[in-house]
């Protein structure tokens, strides 16, 4: 495997939650959002972040925006002069130029756009705030964006009302692209649209990809969606990663129990093929109140003594594949290919 330019490390990153009751609000617990999560994002690279709802995949994106101000660990981001900064321990006001590099796509192109401003105020907020731009240049910058999306100038003096969902979608990438962004997190950016429209709005952040060198992180629950779009998966279950790997291997040669269960969900485009659906017994761990040793044990096919008491470590097991499981190395389990 070749080796990548590090645009992004995160080691340790954890997002707790606090539980607060009574009428003096005090702290009773913690929700474990993000628990001890760690990966790195290669310069140019799309790494698609997968799970069931709820397990902490939109928080990690939410704190490396710094959305969320991070429990405990560090968000090391290398910038255009080869300079590493931690995101997590920065000042407000020190983070103001990095929110230029790492912008974000929004998942519901309803609701993250306001319904007072016309595209044309939209689209040119960033570049306002930042001092970018003002007068005619701002609206030939503009227009400039909506063409890359794939909309007509035109519409720029139009309220959000006036598009369809996918057309919205495109004014949130050109929003998300009018400060000529490194890094790109794409918050479920297409689960909300048509699956004809998914397939036009993939292809347009492919092109820009290619075109603008831009790094995606892309959250998503649709397996099929990120094999289409992402280089490397990370799949996450209530806070924590349980594996990474290059997509096609992912794919075809799960190591995790959790992901082979994933996968196994996945719909078969030929109709001759008959998946062996692996339906887990249980529900989903309670993130305020996590299992001992393995928080996938309980429901786990698998799962042995050594599960319930000792926690598994993200580690290699080569081919550029991570695992959190003790029995990476001796499970034969099924990728879509076989199932």
């Amino acid at each position: 495997m070749e080796k990548c330019s590090v645009l992004l490390t995160v080691n340790d990153l954890k997002m707790h939650f606090p539980i607060r009751h009574g009428f003096l609000q005090r702290v009773t617990g913690y929700v474990k959002a993000v628990d001890g999560v760690s990966f790195s994002v290669c310069c140019g690279e799309t790494l698609g972040l997968v799970g069931e709802s709820g397990c902490g995949k939109t928080t990690i994106g939410r704190c490396l925006m710094r959305a969320y101000e991070p429990t405990c660990g560090t968000m090391i981001y290398q910038n255009e002069r080869g300079e590493t900064v931690d995101l997590a321990r920065l000042p407000g006001r020190q983070l103001k130029p990095y929110r230029r590099e790492l912008r974000m796509i929004f998942q519901d192109p309803y609701s993250s756009l306001n319904p007072r401003m016309t595209v044309l105020d939209i689209v040119a907020e960033p570049l306002r705030v930042h001092h970018l731009a003002k007068g005619k240049d701002l609206e030939d910058r503009v227009a400039a964006l909506l063409k890359r999306v794939g909309l007509r100038p035109e519409y720029m003096r139009r309220y959000p009302h006036a598009f369809s969902g996918g057309q919205r979608q495109r004014i949130g990438i050109a929003r998300a692209l009018a400060l000529s962004p490194r890094i790109v997190i794409c918050d479920e950016a297409v689960s909300a649209l048509d699956v004809s429209v998914q397939a036009q709005i993939l292809n347009i952040l492919q092109d820009l990809q290619l075109e603008l060198n831009l790094t995606y992180l892309f959250i998503s629950h649709d397996l099929s969606v990120v094999e289409y779009i992402a280089d490397r998966v990370a799949v996450m279950y209530v806070g924590k990663l349980v594996e990474v790997a290059p997509t096609e291997r992912l794919f075809n040669a799960p190591r995790h129990p959790y992901t082979e269960a994933l996968l196994s969900a996945v719909p078969k485009p030929d109709p001759r093929m008959r998946s062996r659906r692996i339906v887990l017994e249980g529900e989903v761990a309670d993130p305020a109140n996590p299992p001992s040793g393995c928080y996938f044990h309980p429901r786990c096919r698998y799962a042995q003594a050594r599960c319930a008491t000792e926690r598994p470590e993200l580690h290699d097991v080569g081919q550029g594949q991570q695992v959190a499981c003790h029995f990476a190395e001796e499970l034969s389990l099924s990728g879509v290919r076989a199932n």
